[in-house]
């Protein structure tokens, strides 16, 4: 197994658990808000904590709502509640699965080219050697050509 091929194992590996996009849906509030209230926090309190003023954390709050805080900001916010970030970029299926997807969007192109040219001299591949070749320029770009798999958007 090439280090490359490797490296996504691994990390495939340590980002399952937090594939259930569920178990980390941000609460209808935000989290700084739901932790401050499970606390029992008034944001005063925690404007202190911080060393902000009460509507400095307002504005926290409604831009966490909005997706625009900073990691620094959440990062005093959680420091400030007794809590640290966890922040990960979680694929949606398996890194694995990512690369033979999109090899398989380049191999069907490449042979759809070819095909389409032995068609024309009449030579083209019966459906099972058509597949195999599929399979056979998957695992190469997979493999061994696997940068060339995001030269186009």
């Amino acid at each position: 197994m090439s280090p490359d091929a490797l490296a996504r194992k691994h990390l495939d590996r340590r980002l399952k658990p937090l594939q259930s996009k569920d178990a980390f849906a941000r609460p209808p509030r935000g989290w700084v808000r739901a932790i401050r209230d499970a606390l029992n926090m008034t944001s005063r309190q925690l404007a202190a904590r911080i060393g902000v003023s009460q509507s400095s954390v307002a504005a926290l709050e409604k831009s966490e709502i909005g997706g625009t805080v900073s990691l620094a900001t959440l990062k005093q916010a959680a420091k400030a509640l007794d809590c640290h970030i966890v922040y990960a970029l979680v694929p949606n299926t398996s890194l694995e699965g990512t690369m033979r997807r999109r090899a398989h969007l380049i191999a069907d192109k490449q042979l759809a080219r070819g095909n389409h040219t032995m068609r024309l001299e009449n030579q083209a591949l019966v459906a099972d050697d058509l597949a195999s070749e599929r399979e056979r320029l998957i695992d190469d770009l997979v493999r061994t050509n696997s940068r060339r798999l995001w030269d186009e958007p």
